[in-house]
């Protein structure tokens, strides 16, 4: 019966401690990592934040514009898909050197795969217009992607993303260009002529009109693209 007592014994417990001894090198290693992993944040948000207050280098134009300011070009710069970020903006159409012609801006575009960013100045000096996710063209049926948007810059500069509500991005055929629509209302329509012009707020983009009478007369309009 002793033996088997003996085959049973017990290991001796550790003391108390040697206990709180481990536990406190343990919470010291964790702490200590824990502070580092602060550490770090705390520098990489700091340099993010001053990054982003800092002038950024602004790409080239390959062309001239007639529209477009140094600042209009750096509040468009911050809203550009990542894959137009960093590109040379190529001026690829304008009414100034192409003529009032839908249909030469869309012989202008016939090779280009890039977003295009579309910039209207009305006759009242009202600059706006929308960033399309592809070239425009010709279609039937409404194309593009959430990356379109449109922006005005008066009374203050205003971005307008997709809603996700439908996907009325694009479309455009020989009489007309329509960006964003709903409810029989476009977020900003062209004539084929590219004179006239309407914009309304639509389900596509949320936006509130671009200019502060719905329609308006084109008096330059410039299309770049990133490549």
């Amino acid at each position: 019966m002793s033996h088997n007592k003996k085959l049973l014994k017990m290991p001796k417990a550790k003391s108390p401690s040697a206990a709180i001894s481990k536990l406190t090198k343990y919470l010291k290693m964790k702490t200590k990592v824990l502070s580092m992993s602060e550490e770090l944040r705390r520098a990489l948000y700091s340099s993010s934040a001053a990054s982003l207050d800092q002038d950024f280098c602004l790409p080239d134009l390959v062309g001239v514009t007639e529209i477009l300011t140094e600042e209009h070009r750096k509040q468009l710069c911050r809203h550009l898909p990542a894959r137009a970020e960093g590109y040379l903006w190529t001026l690829v159409f304008s009414t100034s050197q192409h003529g009032f012609s839908l249909n030469s801006m869309y012989r202008k575009m016939n090779r280009i795969e890039s977003p295009i960013l579309l910039v209207i100045q009305d006759t009242e000096g009202n600059v706006f217009g929308g960033l399309t996710s592809c070239a425009l063209k010709v279609s039937d049926h409404f194309y593009g992607t959430g990356e379109s948007l449109l922006y005005r810059f008066s009374p203050e500069f205003q971005v307008y993303n997709w809603t996700g509500e439908n996907m009325y991005f694009i479309k455009g055929n020989n009489e007309s260009l329509s960006i964003g629509a709903g409810d029989g209302k476009f977020g900003l329509w062209l004539d084929g002529d590219l004179n006239q012009g309407r914009t309304e707020p639509c389900d596509t983009y949320g936006n509130d009109p671009l200019t502060p009478q719905k329609d308006f007369v084109v008096k330059i309009l410039e299309c770049w693209a990133f490549v």
